[in-house]
């Protein structure tokens, strides 16, 4: 499944990213389906081609993350939109189904991240490590064995690398089929019932870089993660 454009104009494209894609291009994404890559042979825009703005590409989303991508067409618009990144002002809402349930059903995670010294490729909290934060509210509890599982609206406040999978963790609530923080075997278990990381970027607020309007778009659950919900729902799953 390719990327889909949910929004366009002479400024920017809201792009909805599959599960499986890469954001940006690096030295080992070889041959697997990248995001910058798939706008440069796909568009014409004045960022095309860009290596200094990543063919415009604003933000990133894991992997196996789905959702929302902010791309920039213009040098313009690439660097105000950055600028309200980096200011907080943009409004960012995630999906995840995490393992348990959790008590608040509303609260705030507050804790220093960074990469883990001992293990280059994972993040975690990290005394020292620059602060991160999400406020998070439960949408739904499923009461099934193993302690159950809560679906979950993130909101992160800042934008650090795995930071809503390792908040979740912070909270003893590891997000579904997470083979980095779940644990290997938890995980595996996961894969069961849900074939990826149960994490959608499902909503993004901001200030459009030209008009200097607010702008919101929505992205639903995709299938995949839809069905493991429905299933739950009627209690296919124990």
């Amino acid at each position: 499944m390719e990327p889909k454009i949910i929004y366009e104009d002479g400024s920017l494209f809201v792009v909805d990213k599959p599960a499986g894609w890469i954001t940006n291009e690096a030295d080992t994404t070889t041959d697997q389906p990248v995001v910058q890559k798939w706008l440069r042979e796909s568009f014409d825009y004045p960022l095309k081609g860009s290596e200094e703005y990543r063919d415009g590409v604003v933000h990133r989303l894991d992997k196996e993350t789905s959702g929302i991508l902010l791309v920039a067409k213009t040098k313009e618009s690439f660097e105000k939109l950055q600028a309200e990144f980096k200011a907080r002002e943009v409004s960012k809402t995630y999906i995840a189904l995490i393992h348990g349930k959790v008590d608040p059903e509303e609260g705030e995670v507050s804790v220093p991240m960074g990469r883990l010294p001992w293990r280059r490729d994972r993040f975690g909290v990290l005394p020292g490590g620059r602060q991160s934060q999400s406020a998070y509210k439960v949408i739904k509890f499923f009461p099934e064995e193993r302690g159950g599982y809560s679906l979950v609206e993130f909101y992160p406040k800042t934008g650090r690398t795995h930071q809503i999978r390792i908040h979740a963790k912070h909270m003893g609530h590891a997000i579904v089929a997470d083979e980095f923080y779940a644990g290997r075997k938890t995980a595996r278990n996961d894969r069961k019932f849900c074939p990826r990381l149960f994490l959608h970027a499902s909503g993004i607020k901001f200030i459009h870089p030209k008009s200097l309007k607010e702008m919101e778009f929505v992205s639903p659950l995709p299938e995949d993660l839809k069905k493991v919900v429905e299933e739950f729902e009627s209690k296919k799953i124990s």
